[in-house]
């Protein structure tokens, strides 16, 4: 149950302290968590051309009730011009930003410190800004973007000929192809093909359940592609995270109740369903799958139960 702290903490000691603003305010000052409306005030006198968008049947993870972007063209900055920048916003706050053409000299040219890697991405976390050279992307976004890996994530609406016109699957039914129990030789092949890519780590020995964690990027979950963390014990998949948002909450519990029924335990932390094998949590969002054994030996010495 440590995981997610030891996880955001492993990120952040490898990344060096810095003490520059925020990278976002290079775009006229704004700042993360501020209104759509004031956003696009400020952008207006910088960007060629803006064009707003309302999505009704959306999946963001971060939004409870509205999902919104701000798609910018030719935005002037004191350090280059953008070719093109999507805003995207969770009820009403901007909680991510991606950009393209021109990043490397907008977002590097002025700074003297030295960013770390992350997968394919050089990383300045104080500013929650990653990117990615070769693809000539910049992304920032807030904290709970940050857990949710949306440094991993395209936009659509980032792209001048993306017609939403795909019927979002709301769907809390957990992938066919997370077959708890099934060696890491079945298992492996399946990850990949319904990842957009994975990474394999070997595991610090903390876990005495697991030893090794395939780490699957842009996997569909209730409508939007996940992070999500497989973990193997003796080669058998045992235990899941599938990376949530706070914004999502309400959305997840009525599709695993959809699926199976009332949660069997609920206390500030967990919503548990389907005999201790499901997991909603709520302090760290993400959602937990065990095999009966692991989550039998949770009920009893984490749960209490």
């Amino acid at each position: 149950m440590k995981r997610y702290k030891k996880r955001i903490l492993l990120l952040f000691s490898l990344l060096p302290i810095i003490n520059f603003g925020q990278s976002e305010s290079v775009f006229n000052g704004i700042s993360l968590n501020e209104s759509l409306e004031t956003v696009e005030q400020k952008l207006s006198g910088i960007s060629e051309a803006l064009h707003r968008i309302s999505v009704k049947d959306f999946s963001f993870p971060l939004a409870r009730t509205k999902e919104e972007h701000l798609v910018c063209s030719k935005v002037n900055t004191e350090y280059g011009v953008i070719d093109r920048i999507v805003f995207t916003f969770a009820d009403d706050k901007l909680s991510y930003i991606e950009a393209r053409g021109n990043t490397s000299k907008v977002f590097k040219s002025h700074r003297k410190d030295t960013a770390r890697t992350y997968l394919d991405y050089e990383v300045y976390v104080k500013d929650k800004l990653f990117l990615n050279k070769k693809k000539d992307i910049a992304r920032i976004m807030t904290e709970e973007a940050m857990h949710v890996n949306l440094f991993t994530w395209k936009n659509p609406y980032l792209h001048p000929n993306y017609k939403n016109d795909k019927k979002v699957g709301h769907s809390g039914k957990i992938p066919v192809f997370l077959k708890m129990g099934e060696s890491i030789n079945e298992l492996k092949p399946l990850l990949e093909v319904n990842s957009e890519f994975t990474k394999i780590e070997t595991l610090d020995g903390s876990d005495p359940n697991a030893q090794l964690q395939i780490n699957c990027f842009g996997v569909e979950y209730l409508g939007f592609p996940r992070k999500i963390e497989a973990r193997f014990g003796d080669d058998k998949l045992n235990v899941v995270w599938i990376l949530t948002a706070k914004g999502e909450e309400d959305r997840i519990r009525k599709a695993l109740i959809d699926q199976y029924g009332e949660p069997i335990f609920v206390n500030d932390a967990w919503d548990i369903f389907h005999n201790w094998q499901v997991g909603l949590r709520k302090d760290k969002p993400e959602v937990l799958l065990m095999t009966k054994e692991i989550g039998l030996h949770y009920k009893t010495n984490y749960f209490k139960q």
